[in-house]
């Protein structure tokens, strides 16, 4: 008897359905094909045993058992429950009637227990897109894929479950999500909050910039100056995510198997802050499995690399088309993959190997031309697309003990979100523009370009600083942001000289 049970398969971030052929007939063998790896093979042991396990007839006739499209890579252990199901609908233990209306995913424990797969939510949206009445998967994935509408989803604990309901036996109770509620409850819960952070208003002040315009941002600063600690606050003044981008964000972390138990959406940006060791295909993604890197990771968030030159050139190398095109597409000899990677990148660094170039107590002890050659373990080509630079003096004890609370980041997202709405009326009939950040020579010469008197204060900041070219693009679209942050139409004198403040590292004196 032949019978198809409908599961599914992960690509990229998207799903594809996998229609599970299963054929009962005379013989004693059994047959996998349709380009399954090591996991999916190795789901023979792990079915029988929960056949056995259930009370089930473990079938003494030969079985065939097709993945299709048989072109299509099988990866991971979701095919278990699909393929015990087929096994007892082809046998006569399921009625097959209904199997056409569910997707059914799965991973199978010796003793018939399902285990959490990866991917549920993109699963669930193609099970709709698909026109499928039901979702049927694991009840720790449940929640997560009870996100998408117009789809029944049934969270299941063991395979009997799965049988006693697609034999009319017994009702699996449908789980619901009220996504809405859910979302917006969680949407302001940050562990780490601005008012923690003593002094250091010139560096609080750039990362509103930074946050506000969608920039990217490098701190440099001796140890314990405070640059990780703030780096860790800046999700709070964030704008929150929209639904639409929540939706996005957890489809990532869903594939990477990086959400939590019982999670349905993300509600906060993410922080991704990555250990220099990192290699190049866990900052990008793909490999033999082929899943989400950090880059996609952070996307509508933040991705933290601390310590900045300690990182690998190569690494650091693999950043650079991502930041420019807000997506990456990773292409082997097996597969492409597209990844988005919208994601603000903010680094912090030691200003030389010992810490203490500039700092206003402490002596450098670093050898002549060694601050130079550690500044220069960061490409041009990188450092170019990043658009502040702001150095990081270390907190007197005076304003580490006073006893005025800081401002809190409440308080300063308010500030970043009326910016955003001033770039996002501006830009709402430009596809791909979003932040000031995003802006093309086109558009800086439209809104960022200020009258000719003020324009003369940024001729002579170069020329006096000897400050390199792509800089002048860079002062410009901050200046446009800082503008924003005061509801200035215009950008003004004021503005070009804070946003000339922040490109310290272009200065040609700045290593000596």
């Amino acid at each position: 008897m032949l019978v198809k049970v409908f599961g599914a398969a992960v690509q990229g971030i998207d799903a594809t359905i996998i229609t599970t052929e299963v054929n009962s007939s005379r013989g004693v063998k059994f047959f996998l094909v349709g380009l399954p790896d090591s996991a999916v093979k190795e789901s023979h042991e792990r079915v029988m045993s929960a056949l056995q396990v259930g009370g089930y007839r473990v079938p003494v006739s030969q079985i065939v058992v097709n993945l299709a499209p048989a072109d299509i890579k099988k990866e991971g252990s979701s095919y278990d429950l699909p393929i015990a199901i087929g096994i007892l609908a082809a046998t006569g233990s399921i009625s097959p009637d209904h199997l056409e209306k569910y997707l059914i995913v799965g991973e199978l424990g010796l003793d018939g227990k399902l285990q959490p797969i990866r991917g549920a939510l993109p699963m669930a949206i193609e099970a709709r897109k698909k026109g499928f009445e039901g979702f049927i998967l694991p009840k720790q994935n449940a929640r997560e894929a009870a996100v998408v509408n117009q789809l029944k989803v049934f969270g299941v604990e063991s395979l009997t479950e799965v049988v006693n309901f697609l034999n009319g036996k017994a009702d699996l109770p449908i789980v619901e999500v009220n996504t809405r509620e859910e979302f917006y409850k969680n949407q302001y819960d940050f562990p780490f909050d601005f008012s923690d952070v003593k002094g250091q208003e010139n560096v609080k002040r750039a990362l509103e910039v930074a946050a506000a315009g969608g920039h990217n941002i490098i701190m440099i600063g001796a140890p314990g100056s405070g640059k990780s600690m703030m780096a860790k606050r800046l999700p709070s003044i964030l704008p929150p995510l929209s639904l639409a981008e929540s939706l996005e964000t957890t489809k990532i972390h869903s594939v990477a198997g990086k959400l939590g138990k019982d999670v349905s959406l993300i509600a906060t940006r993410p922080f991704r802050s990555p250990h220099h060791t990192i290699s190049q295909v866990a900052m990008v993604g793909g490999g033999t499995h082929p899943q989400p890197g950090e880059i996609s990771l952070s996307h509508n968030g933040v991705l933290f690399l601390d310590e900045l030159p300690e990182f690998s050139r190569t690494t650091l190398e693999v950043l650079r088309q991502p930041l420019e095109d807000r997506h990456i597409t990773i292409s082997r000899a097996k597969y492409t993959l597209d990844y988005p990677a919208g994601m603000m990148l903010v680094a912090s660094m030691n200003p030389c190997p010992c810490g203490f170039y500039n700092h206003p107590t402490r002596k450098c002890v670093c050898a002549p031309g060694q601050v130079q050659r550690y500044l220069n373990k960061i490409s041009g080509p990188l450092l170019d697309r990043i658009d502040i630079q702001v150095e990081i003096i270390p907190v007197p004890f005076e304003k580490i003990s006073a006893p005025t609370p800081s401002e809190n980041s409440e308080t300063i997202r308010k500030r970043v979100i009326r910016a955003r709405e001033i770039q996002a009326e501006r830009y709402k009939d430009i596809a791909g523009i979003h932040c000031n950040a995003q802006m093309t020579p086109k558009l800086m010469n439209e809104y960022a370009l200020p009258e000719k008197k003020d324009l003369e204060i940024l001729k002579t900041a170069m020329n006096k600083f000897n400050l390199s070219a792509r800089a002048y693009d860079r002062i410009l679209k901050v200046a446009r942001t800082i503008a924003d942050l005061e509801s200035s139409p215009q950008v003004k004198s004021h503005h070009l000289a804070e946003a000339i403040s922040y490109r310290n590292l272009d200065r040609d004196n700045w290593a000596g």
